[in-house]
């Protein structure tokens, strides 16, 4: 007769195997948690426990603690945003364009930007580019009146741009790379205006152009004639001279009224 008790004892065997693998799924997981690729183009920012630890990590294989660090991707390639605006100007006329810029997150910041002002990607331009924008924008605007910004565009966007990368290098977050102003609009009224005065300062510009020439070829014409004394006008005419005229022009200098003329006989 078997003892009952012989029947309930677990096989040794099957659970060493169930064991076995549930240790090797366990380390599985852990190394999924502890290992992790930064793309190019990114750097990832390691949190343990909610606080930024070390420099932001770069593209590659990286290792983290699983369960107690984190990590936050970052780009650091350049973006492009377009950003619709609309502002004052010195004369108090209201004007609409887009200004396009082009900017990176600087890679050794992410961890600060995190940290204060970020904490992802997307949150990058509406909270630290946008409002630098949009204030350099209206600052530099309000300095001129509309038919100056309009006969000006190129300088005033060049300006623009200097403006927004002194405003974000305050806080040294992000580098500008670039911005373009495009699409003016204006109220119509306003076009004939800026027009008229685009043609005044082009004629205005012919007209000194041609001054300056005027002015040149009459100094010129002074250096000229004070360099053409008589003994110079003489030596120009022997040197024209064919040999063939009937009187030659005598030599100045010589005696107070001068050598008299030379008559050539004819054969």
């Amino acid at each position: 007769m078997q003892s009952p008790m012989r029947s309930a004892s677990p096989q040794g065997p099957e659970t060493g195997l169930v064991a076995i693998v549930a240790i090797g799924l366990a380390t599985l997981l852990l190394l999924a948690q502890a290992l992790f690729i930064v793309p190019a183009g990114e750097v990832s920012v390691i949190t343990t426990l909610g606080k930024v630890s070390g420099l932001p990590r770069q593209p590659g294989l990286n290792i983290k603690l699983p369960l107690v660090q984190q990590a936050w991707p970052f780009s650091i390639r350049t973006q492009v945003r377009p950003e619709e605006f609309a502002t004052l100007t010195k004369d108090l006329q209201v004007i609409q364009a887009t200004a396009t810029i082009k900017y990176a997150l600087r890679a050794d910041e992410a961890g600060r930007v995190y940290s204060t002002i970020a904490s992802s990607d997307r949150e990058v331009y509406p909270r630290i580019i946008q409002p630098s924008l949009l204030k350099a924008l209206k600052s530099v605007f309000s300095q001129y009146e509309l038919v100056t910004i309009a006969s000006e565009w190129n300088d005033i966007s060049a300006l623009v741009e200097r403006t927004v990368a002194e405003e974000l290098d305050k806080f040294d977050y992000v580098e500008v790379r670039g911005l373009d102003l495009t699409g003016l609009e204006i109220a119509e009224e306003y076009r004939a205006a800026i027009e008229q005065k685009q043609i005044a300062e082009q004629q205005l510009l012919r007209a000194q152009t041609e001054v300056k020439i005027a002015e040149q070829e009459a100094l010129r014409y002074d250096t000229l004639n004070k360099s053409l004394d008589d003994q110079v006008l003489y030596k120009l005419f022997l040197d024209k001279w064919d040999g063939q005229t009937g009187v030659v022009p005598g030599l100045p200098g010589m005696g107070g009224a001068g050598t008299p003329p030379v008559i050539v006989g004819r054969r």
